[in-house]
């Protein structure tokens, strides 16, 4: 069931008071006069902690106003048209208010292999260029919502949660309450993105708040037009790459800095930073290195992940930069790739080890072949190079041109919190042979369900029928980067095999439990700073190609065809990663080719909310993937994080292809029409020998 689709007897509904100014000082809230069941619920009336668990992050804002639209206050009644009439009629006291210049930024970090000054100047050529990419909306199936009722001291929320731990421990400090007499009751979640991570928590917190206060059970569901103003999305990020190339086209030195805009409240910024700043430095060896990041403070809602961390923001920035360095040495960009991406025994440049093989060149090969873009790039090469002899017109001949990229992606968070990144899976044998899988995950998905059962199947001996998932069990951490199916999944076979040790020597019932531990290394050569190894030292990697030709009328990009190679590892079940990474190519083409978000004033336009593009069905090019496996059958492998590796490498990929299209170099995404007819226009205008640019 979705939220909207639960139902409780008795239940009074709830709408939230927001700041009408972008920054201030809240001096009062005024509610209009309303009947004895309605109230008026602010920050005063929070008896614990004003502020979600391990975030920067309040419940309402109580004094310090960050954007317009955060949440102030509520008011709960039984009514939900007058609520909204209630809402309208509050006033809100504010006065102005200024921070130092210093406080823009939430975290900046640096790293370094050596100076870069001396290379630099005795290089044989220098490519740099600015790379930015765009905010996405998750686009969820339902707007964010919370049920939450209060019955003597024990409270329970319904919630579509990736984190349901995070909703109890945030809810369990605002109200003062043992976590213990907190409830969760998940919801669907539907495809989420990583929308419903932590936002779920706020609005559970504000319900539950609400129905402690009322002594009723509140339901509070956002609208999508309000959901789309004031929910996470994924932040905008600009990275700026140069690179001192040698007499053989190898890169000798490089300078990176990274700007990620993460809106109001810096959530997830350690994650975010380090994602991004792995990202940017791609599968390839980069000489010496200078790398600079910042996570930016704006007075616009927090932003933060969507379909991974920040690492396809950083991808998408070294992938073109390797684009352009193939392009100045009038190399294909596959090519190079092949010939300085990592190798057996590399490491990632925050210091963590490579436990398996990343085979980049033959993925790079692999999805080559599948796209036969190694011909078709030779032709549309010569094509445009041809046309620059000639006046520009879209409608002599078909623009076409087809890119290549490259990915890997990790299988956790690189950081812990205050669980210190232990989680949990617990397994009870019962005496009618009845096997409990314990977890505090989401309702899996019937195939994710067949996996599991599966494997305890194999390993125990029994039948699928004698085998339940029970999603109210031991904290299991939250739903993101692939750890179900990759971490979790090697903690369900951990407990199996402990339970069948058990079982030939204990009476039933057994209980088996087993945690995975974060195996903590040094990052970025920083004294200070730590993370989990386990994290990427197995990413999944990918290569994609992606053909388009541009549409003379609507000069929109028509994407021909895409096809990606993937390096999974052991793939539990084949059609449901396939599936997954479909998803995943749709989300990642609409970000690159059509979906224009922007904040306006600190504010999205309505304009905006109204006419956001993503792709429809009919509009889906074809998709093929296919999955290698090791050569080396010796290797056990396991399974690896593939759920984002679109994310990273289509949107580069695309952009190759409409750059070698237009005969015009592109570097940010999304890619509008408008940019497509303004290179267009530009060109016609041009003399012929500088239409090429």
């Amino acid at each position: 069931m979705y939220i909207d689709d639960v139902f409780v007897s008795g239940t009074i509904f709830a709408a939230v008071i927001r700041s009408p100014v972008e920054k201030g000082r809240l001096l009062g809230i005024e509610g209009p006069k309303m009947p004895n069941s309605y109230t008026l619920i602010t920050a005063a009336d929070i008896p614990g902690k004003n502020q979600l668990s391990e975030m920067d992050m309040p419940v309402f804002a109580a004094e310090k106003i960050s954007y317009m639209g955060e949440a102030l206050a509520l008011i709960a009644g039984p009514d939900i048209t007058r609520l909204e009439e209630f809402v309208k009629n509050c006033v809100i006291k504010t006065e102005p208010l200024t921070e130092p210049e210093e406080d823009n930024f939430f975290l900046k970090r640096g790293f370094s292999t050596g100076n870069t000054e001396r290379i630099f100047a005795a290089a044989n050529s220098i490519v740099e260029g600015e790379y930015s990419t765009g905010i996405q909306e998750h686009w969820y199936s339902e707007a964010h919502g919370a049920l939450a009722r209060y019955s003597g001291d024990r409270l329970t929320i319904h919630a579509p949660s990736q984190w349901i731990y995070h909703v109890r421990r945030s809810a369990a400090a605002m109200l003062k309450i043992d976590d213990s007499k907190i409830q969760i009751e998940q919801t669907e979640i539907g495809v989420h993105l990583d929308g419903k991570l932590w936002y779920p928590s706020l609005i559970s917190c504000q319900a539950a708040l609400a129905a402690y206060v009322t002594r009723k059970p509140v339901k509070l569901m956002l609208i999508r037009e309000e959901d789309f103003k004031f929910s996470p999305k994924r932040n905008k990020c600009a990275v700026n790459i140069r690179s001192a190339l040698g007499e053989k086209g190898e890169v000798q030195a490089t300078e990176i800095s990274v700007n990620a805009n993460l809106g109001a409240y810096g959530i997830f910024t350690d994650e975010i930073i380090d994602h991004t700043m792995l990202g940017s430095l791609g599968m390839y060896k980069l000489g010496r290195i200078n790398l600079e990041a910042a996570a930016v403070k704006e007075a616009i809602p927090p932003q933060g992940p969507l379909g991974g961390f920040g690492l396809s923001q950083g991808f998408f920035a070294i992938e073109r930069h390797i684009a352009h360095i193939a392009e100045t040495l009038e190399l294909d960009p596959a090519e190079w790739r092949k010939r300085h991406c990592f190798r057996k025994g590399d490491s990632l440049a925050i210091g963590i080890p490579l436990k398996e093989p990343t085979p980049v060149s033959e993925l790079i090969n692999r999805a080559a072949g599948m796209g036969d873009y190694f011909r078709k790039w030779a032709s549309y090469e010569l094509l445009r190079r041809n046309r620059r002899s000639l006046p520009w017109s879209f409608t002599a001949e078909a623009l076409r041109g087809i890119g290549i990229a490259s990915a890997y992606q990790g299988s956790g968070f690189l950081h812990t919190g205050s669980d210190k990144g232990v989680y949990y899976i617990e397994l009870c044998l019962e005496k009618e042979n009845l096997l409990l899988i314990k977890t505090s995950i989401p309702l899996f998905s019937v195939n994710e369900m067949k996996v599991w059962k599966e494997i305890a199947s194999n390993i125990l001996g029994l039948d699928h029928k004698e085998i339940k998932i029970v999603t109210n069990g031991p904290d299991s951490g939250p739903v993101s980067l692939s750890r179900k199916i990759t971490a979790l999944t090697r903690l369900l076979e951990k407990c199996c095999e402990a339970l069948k040790k058990k079982r030939q020597r204990n009476p039933l019932p057994i209980s088996v439990s087993r945690s995975v531990k974060p195996e903590k290394v040094k990052a970025w050569n920083l004294d200070d700073l730590q993370v989990d190894a386990n994290a990427f030292d197995k990413p999944g990697c990918a290569a994609a190609v992606v053909e388009t030709e541009i549409d003379p009328i609507t000069f929109l990009p028509l994407v021909r065809g895409i096809w990606l190679a993937v390096d999974g590892g052991k793939i539990l079940y084949r059609e449901e990663a396939a599936r997954a990474l479909k998803r995943g190519v749709i989300h990642a083409l609409g970000w690159a080719s059509r979906e224009q978000l922007d904040y306006v004033n600190h504010q999205i336009p309505g304009s905006v909310i109204h006419n956001y593009d993503i792709p429809t069905p009919e509009e889906i090019p074809p998709i093929h993937i296919e999955f290698i496996t090791a050569k080396d059958q010796k290797i056990q492998q396991t399974a690896r994080g593939i759920g984002d590796l679109p994310f990273s490498c289509i949107p580069a990929a695309y952009v190759q292809a409409v750059s070698q299209a237009m005969d015009h170099r592109y570097d940010k995404i999304p890619i509008s029409a408008k940019d497509i007819w303004e290179a267009g226009v530009m060109k016609k205008t041009a003399p012929v020998e500088e239409n090429a640019e």
